[in-house]
């Protein structure tokens, strides 16, 4: 079959891949350079997502810790296990057992990990780790095992994957409108596949709208914002933002400190970059918990993205952080729409959008 992806993220990438190893001539159009946009504007981790639990989210998280595992094994040379503490104070919202419970799943769900298991560490241990970090009211942490990446390299990495099964990937070239014929229309020319495979993130609702084509689907533009400063990283956490449920990552990143993430819902028409209000903020929830305070001098760099989450609930003044984290996947004709979709989660869905592209019988590879 004759296939056109539409987005260059690494859903896109992984989409590209998958299906060109499966025998198929994949065509993939970016309005900009691959990995240009939310790909490589996460927060460096391949998680399962531990925060998910609270929301019921027990699917979405085992399939992403599988997939955090699988990608460890594939690309070492780009990828390594972190282990993070989360720390309990006495005003902590969460009590020490919630964590406690949530962290038994988080590791029952992930099977046979060969990652070490969550454990507790003492308040004096957290000390002696991190001379850093305050104490008045700590009670002690639960250490825990994720993935940390480096998202645009390995981003690129699939890239060259799909490059050498065959994909034709264009860079700066941008799909107008589509239809359910399989017709992909760009500025002064269009193109007819066999399925189209539209995969751009936080912009698939606003290509269907300009093909004139309904969805079931709504995706909510959140924006994530991180900072990079030219601190020491003596231990990676999970915090709690202060006075909020929100959690925030303190990691360690290339010999400093990275510190994200905010969620804000934005307008697909407005500038992706970390506000002064978000600079603030993380710098603020950053401070809360260090003797060491930073301010703007020791940003290094900061960063922001668009996470494309996909938006179930009628409320209007739903909070970023409820929304949830789950991807789906639409047919209409021979279009093939994915909305929502996570970095850790980018081959495990490739393989879903295969099995949901009807082929016919005398064009299976």
């Amino acid at each position: 079959m004759k296939i056109c992806i539409i987005g260059g993220g690494i859903n896109g990438l992984c989409c590209a891949w998958v299906l060109a190893q499966k025998g198929h001539h994949i065509d993939l159009y970016e309005r900009d350079k691959l990995v240009s946009q939310t790909s490589q504007a996460s927060s460096k981790l391949l998680h399962g997502g531990l925060r998910y639990l609270e929301h019921g989210s027990f699917r979405l998280v085992r399939e992403a810790l599988k997939e955090r595992d699988a990608w460890l094994k594939r690309v070492p040379s780009l990828t390594n296990p972190i282990r993070l503490v989360l720390p309990i104070y006495t005003h902590s919202s969460r009590r020490r057992w919630i964590i406690k419970t949530g962290l038994f799943l988080y590791d029952h769900l992930a099977g046979s990990s060969d990652l070490p298991p969550s454990k507790w560490l003492s308040a004096d241990t957290l000390k002696q780790r991190d001379p850093t970090l305050k104490t008045d009211g700590l009670i002690g942490g639960y250490e825990f095992s994720d993935g940390q990446m480096d998202d645009y390299e390995l981003g690129l990495w699939v890239a060259d994957k799909a490059k050498n099964t065959g994909c034709q990937l264009y860079e700066q070239t941008t799909v107008t409108k589509i239809n359910k014929q399989g017709t992909v229309f760009f500025d002064d020319k269009n193109k007819q596949y066999d399925h189209i495979v539209n995969v751009a993130g936080p912009w698939v609702n606003q290509l269907l709208e300009n093909s004139q084509l309904k969805s079931h689907y709504q995706i909510e533009a959140i924006k994530g914002s991180h900072l990079i400063v030219n601190k020491t990283c003596y231990q990676s956490y999970l915090f709690e933002v202060p006075n909020e449920k929100r959690i925030f990552f303190v990691l360690d990143w290339k010999g400093k400190t990275l510190i994200g993430t905010t969620e804000i819902k934005q307008s697909l028409n407005d500038e992706i970059k970390c506000s002064e209000e978000e600079k603030n903020y993380l710098l603020n929830a950053y401070n809360a918990y260090h003797h060491d305070p930073i301010n703007n001098d020791d940003i290094y760099k900061s960063f922001a993205g668009l996470r494309p989450l996909v938006n179930t609930s009628t409320e209007d003044q739903l909070n970023p952080s409820q929304i949830s984290r789950e991807y789906a996947i639409e047919q209409t004709g021979k279009i093939t729409t994915v909305f929502g979709g996570k970095w850790t989660t980018a081959l495990a869905l490739a393989n879903k959008v295969v099995q949901q592209i009807p082929l016919n019988s005398n064009k299976r590879p």
